[in-house]
């Protein structure tokens, strides 16, 4: 959900003037909070549902992920102070930086996860930079392009003008580079974990696992046409798509490992009295935090025009 707004941050330095920056920073500032409330939502789920692959993850990428974190609150310092400041280039940076230290830590996070964890007796056992690796450093990368992707697409949804057409053309090169990265990522995942090929090309999984790279590519063709059509509203959608297929594949291959190669889902849950309990609970709070974004994203539709200096 917040993909878009780190990557718009990571284009804040290719704006040609402040306007064009308040322009950016007011296409993501009604819904900034609400798009963050999904990382502390996550976060909580896995921690009392996961407890064991919490506690493996969270010991096995601790830098990454504090690394995560001090960027997260380094750029949102810079868009709160940046909206009052006399002197706004400081907070420039500090915006482009944060979001890009943000963005780069979840890739280094994720490809820390696929290329595996040393666990013994249930904990973590291996070193402190185990994460960082040439795949993790890839996959990385691979994720800044694609939030520029998603946020080029965004811009072209909420903006017109100059803004928009330069847009369209960082969404095009962008969109290369990201299935370039996909293509690359997906032959290098088996050398980490051999399983998926078993996975990939034997029944019964074979059936269900090689929807979500067809709905991919299916959505990268259109991503493309609609980006020469000069589309404004489906590129943003086959982003979306084109970006789920990629996860839930990846989910898919890793299943029912939460932990790979040692912990699976089932060994890593909760009690079922504790499952119960937050069930209930993700009952009751979904809902209303799905209800809130929807209705914040409903009020705030629509272009942000240049002469806006507020949303």
């Amino acid at each position: 959900m917040d993909g878009f707004g780190l990557g718009i941050g990571i284009l804040f330095p290719t704006a040609r003037d402040e306007e064009e920056r308040d322009q950016l920073m007011n296409s993501i500032a009604p819904i900034w909070d609400a798009n963050q409330t999904w990382l502390v939502l996550g976060a909580g789920a896995v921690f009392v549902a996961f407890p064991v692959a919490y506690g493996v993850l969270f010991s096995a990428l601790y830098i990454p992920l504090l690394t995560f974190v001090f960027g997260l609150i380094f750029r949102g310092v810079a868009f709160e102070f940046r909206a009052n400041a006399s002197r706004k280039r400081p907070w420039n940076r500090a915006f482009f930086l944060g979001s890009l230290v943000a963005a780069m830590a979840q890739g280094l996070t994720l490809g820390g996860i696929v290329s595996g964890t040393k666990v013994v007796g249930g904990r973590f056992a291996g070193g402190p930079l185990d994460w960082l690796n040439p795949f993790s450093l890839a996959v990385g990368i691979a994720l800044i392009f694609g939030y520029i992707l998603i946020a080029s697409t965004y811009l072209i949804l909420k903006t017109a003008g100059a803004v928009q057409e330069r847009a369209y053309d960082r969404a095009f090169w962008s969109s290369i580079i990201v299935l370039a990265f996909m293509i690359l990522i997906t032959f290098w995942t088996p050398i980490h974990y051999p399983l998926v090929l078993k996975f990939w090309f034997h029944p019964p999984r074979i059936y269900f696992i090689w929807c979500f790279p067809l709905t991919g590519l299916m959505a990268f063709y259109v991503l493309f046409k609609s980006l020469e059509a000069r589309r404004e509203v489906s590129p943003f959608f086959c982003t979306v798509v084109f970006f789920l297929s990629g996860y839930l594949g990846l989910i898919a291959s890793l299943y029912p490992y939460a932990v790979p190669p040692n912990i699976t889902f089932h060994g890593a849950a909760a009690q079922p009295e504790t499952l119960h309990f937050t069930l209930w609970g993700v009952a009751i709070t979904l809902p209303v935090v799905l209800g809130y974004t929807i209705y914040t994203y409903a009020i705030f539709r629509g272009k942000v025009e240049k002469a806006e200096h507020h949303y």
